[in-house]
């Protein structure tokens, strides 16, 4: 009996996922939403602000100097980790573009260099404590919080080496100041090019 008590939580996550994924589908968000699975919780988020559009500008141009040719900056592209029941859609990873899915098949949070998440009043503890997890337990190198809404003081903190489930802090410091990412990128973000409302 004891065995089939155990067996049935999986088969429950299972179906909760399996569902979620569902409904994540087959929802038709208004023009510029963005729809995410969050600790298996499908959640629509209200199209960003122009601060959170011009910093994604000024971040991309600066990563484009940086990467391969082969490699992309995606700004719509679904990151599953299906561990944490997430689908994540970041505001901006940087994806070999050998490694992106074919038809039919959803990309794997892995697959990911960098992920960056530019945090908006009604979604910011998403950006810092789940997306901060699921990124970690998918192990991508490199995840980059920008935090315009950090107490008062907009905060950009950069974490990584990702080992079970957690990121260490690389650095973190107040819009104004530089903050350097490192190899494959080796490129320093000036914070102060990023708008503040």
């Amino acid at each position: 009996m004891a065995a089939g008590i155990a067996a049935r939580p999986h088969r429950i996550e299972e179906s909760v996922w399996d569902e979620a994924l569902r409904l994540w589908e087959q929802t038709s968000p208004p023009e510029g939403c963005k729809v995410e699975i969050i600790e298996g919780i499908v959640t629509v988020a209200p199209p960003p602000e122009s601060d959170h559009n011009d910093t994604a500008d000024e971040l991309q141009r600066l990563l484009y100097t940086a990467i391969p040719r082969d490699w992309g900056i995606y700004q719509t592209q679904g990151l599953t980790v299906p561990g944490k029941r997430g689908l994540y859609v970041p505001d901006l990873a940087v994806i070999p573009k050998k490694l992106l899915p074919r038809r039919q098949e959803r990309q794997t949070a892995d697959a990911a260099q960098l992920v960056v998440e530019i945090t908006s009043s009604s979604n910011a503890n998403h950006d810092r404590i789940e997306k901060l997890h699921g990124y970690a337990a998918a192990e991508v190198p490199l995840y980059l919080l920008l935090d315009p809404w950090h107490s008062g003081k907009p905060t950009a903190t950069l974490y990584g080496e990702p080992k079970g489930g957690s990121y260490r802090v690389l650095a973190s410091v107040a819009y104004g100041d530089e903050l350097h990412l490192p190899e494959p990128f080796d490129v320093t973000i000036d914070t102060a090019r990023f708008p503040v409302s």
